[in-house]
């Protein structure tokens, strides 16, 4: 018996392309599928995050102070791969919006420690809860054993990359 398998967008792009040497295109629709996907939930993210008026940038930011990874606008500066002029702006936007707390840092009288107001921890919150009912919608077209058999075999691409 065959099956129909319905085709998508990458099918039909890949249906396109002949006479590439050594083109695998099992290995293309995954790499191909997993960059539309990523790009997908990214703006999905972002369209989540617009509704609490932030950035995708400024989202990292609360992030990193929600997990207390970092306190200090130098150590944000390198998590978050950004120059001081670019945090600064970071900052200075999410203090005006009362999402953080810049203070003295009692270890240091020059330095500033960063740290979230209750308001930041309200909005972080509640932005990342929208955002994985919306994750849970898409990942619903898959039963849970196919969530997982999926997770495990994304692992295993994960894990090759970190051994490379």
């Amino acid at each position: 018996m065959i099956h129909h398998v319905e085709k998508d967008r990458i099918d039909r792009f890949l249906e396109q392309l002949e006479g590439i040497p050594d083109l695998d295109y099992e290995v293309e629709g995954i790499v191909d599928r997993i960059n539309s996907l990523q790009r997908k939930f990214r703006q999905a993210h972002e369209d989540t995050l617009r509704a609490w008026d932030l950035t995708w940038g400024e989202w990292r930011v609360l992030t990193s102070l929600h997990h207390g990874r970092t306190h200090s606008p130098s150590g944000l500066c390198e998590e978050l791969e950004l120059s001081s002029g670019a945090m600064t702006n970071r900052l200075d936007r999410l203090e005006e919006a009362g999402l953080i707390r810049r203070a003295p840092d009692p270890r240091d009288r020059r330095g500033v420690k960063l740290e979230l107001t209750a308001d930041g921890e309200r909005v972080w919150t509640e932005s990342v809860s929208a955002q994985a009912r919306k994750e849970a919608l898409v990942a619903s077209a898959l039963s849970k054993r196919e969530q997982t058999q999926l997770n495990s075999l994304l692992r295993k691409l994960m894990l090759e990359f970190e051994r490379a």
